[in-house]
């Protein structure tokens, strides 16, 4: 059986395969974590919201989502490898709260052309990699980027991080990034 909220919305309880042509999905107040796999190469999904208390995203959960454009994830920490990999139509992430971004997490994103992670404490190895970005900006809580993080990301022009020593552990995470001009 089909759960369905009266404005549309499909309710997501992490039990049940989400059926092809469900465009909108909301997390079940139940769920505090959204489970590895949980989307995978679903490719009607087009938005996703997460209540407060969700706040992790576990291992591909996401993965190959080409439809999927936007994800509003108010209470979300930390977002695991893969998550979002290849979810190529992704234009809005939000994440007000997210501390640890997972290896490959966003890789392949090439419609997310800015991000706003002011939470954020480590951005996990090739996190962003062959992402659309053209600006990303990191609060004064942000600890370290690893190796290859923006690696590709060709449009990537801005980005904002605190000047504290250790951040950046390889110079290898701005390579490919041929239009970055301010750091």
């Amino acid at each position: 059986f089909m759960m369905m909220a009266a404005d549309g919305w499909y309710i997501y309880t992490g039990r049940e395969v989400i059926p092809l042509g469900v465009t909108r999905v909301r997390i079940h107040e139940s769920l505090t974590v959204i489970p590895a796999r949980a989307f995978y190469g679903n490719f009607t999904i087009k938005e996703v919201e997460c209540h407060v208390d969700v706040k992790k995203v576990e291992e591909n959960a996401f993965c190959g989502c080409t439809s999927l454009r936007r994800v509003r994830m108010p209470g979300v920490e930390v977002v695991e490898g893969c998550a979002f990999f290849f979810c190529d139509a992704l234009t809005d992430v939000e994440c007000d709260k997210l501390e640890i971004i997972g290896r490959r997490a966003f890789d392949g994103c090439k419609s997310l052309r800015s991000i706003n992670l002011l939470s954020t404490k480590i951005v996990g190895g090739y996190s962003f990699v062959n992402a659309g970005l053209m600006d990303a900006t990191f609060g004064k809580e942000l600890e370290t980027i690893e190796a290859g993080a923006f690696y590709n990301c060709t449009s990537l022009e801005r980005i904002t991080i605190p000047l504290k020593d250790g951040i950046i552990t390889r110079d290898s995470i701005f390579s490919g990034c041929e239009n970055l001009k301010h750091v």
